[in-house]
């Protein structure tokens, strides 16, 4: 066998996948319950725990009672926004992390793909659709005469008369003007 693992060895059929992926399911669902009623359980012992309020008495009473209650209040709130500073403060530092090794890896760069645009296109594409410039390129062309061209082949040479001129090519010359 070369591949050691005897799991990867065997691609596993839809049927038993999808059992497995429902057994899974079924597991965390299971799990998620026992939660719930766990902290259902918490939340009835810590109210047990706590004293019952005794509302029988004078006013100054009732508001001593008020101002232990507010500074109680006060100090879970300060614990909050402390345990709020250090979350926030710690998914700072972990983007921070993310954005180094984006940087050490590199971005990919994806393949590009070859677009065939008229040169109207690319000006509209470069400029915007607020400069409505066009531009014929091939009127901006020089044009460049035949008998220029033909008076620079004969002061050259032209090879092609040598060629004629050897042994063998009086026969084909004749044949295609014939």
């Amino acid at each position: 066998m070369s591949n050691p693992c005897f799991f990867h060895s065997k691609k596993m059929t839809s049927s038993r996948r999808h059992h497995l992926k429902s057994l899974v399911l079924q597991i965390a669902f299971e799990l998620i319950e026992v939660e719930k009623k766990e902290a259902v359980q918490e939340k009835a012992n810590f109210m047990a725990e706590l004293p019952a309020l005794d509302l029988s008495g004078d006013q100054t009473a009732l508001v001593e009672m008020l101002k232990k209650l507010a500074q109680s209040i006060d100090k879970v709130d300060e614990e909050r926004y402390d345990a709020e500073s250090k979350v926030t403060k710690a998914d700072k530092e972990i983007e921070d992390l993310r954005m180094k090794v984006v940087e050490i890896q590199g971005m990919k760069k994806p393949a590009l793909k070859k677009v065939r645009m008229s040169a109207d296109a690319m000006l509209q594409a470069l400029l915007g659709t607020k400069h409505k410039a066009s531009m014929d390129f091939r009127a901006n062309l020089k044009e460049v005469k035949k008998e220029v061209k033909e008076e620079a082949a004969d002061a050259v040479g032209d090879w092609r008369k040598n060629v004629d001129e050897q042994a063998g090519m009086d026969g084909r010359k004749k044949k295609f003007q014939g």
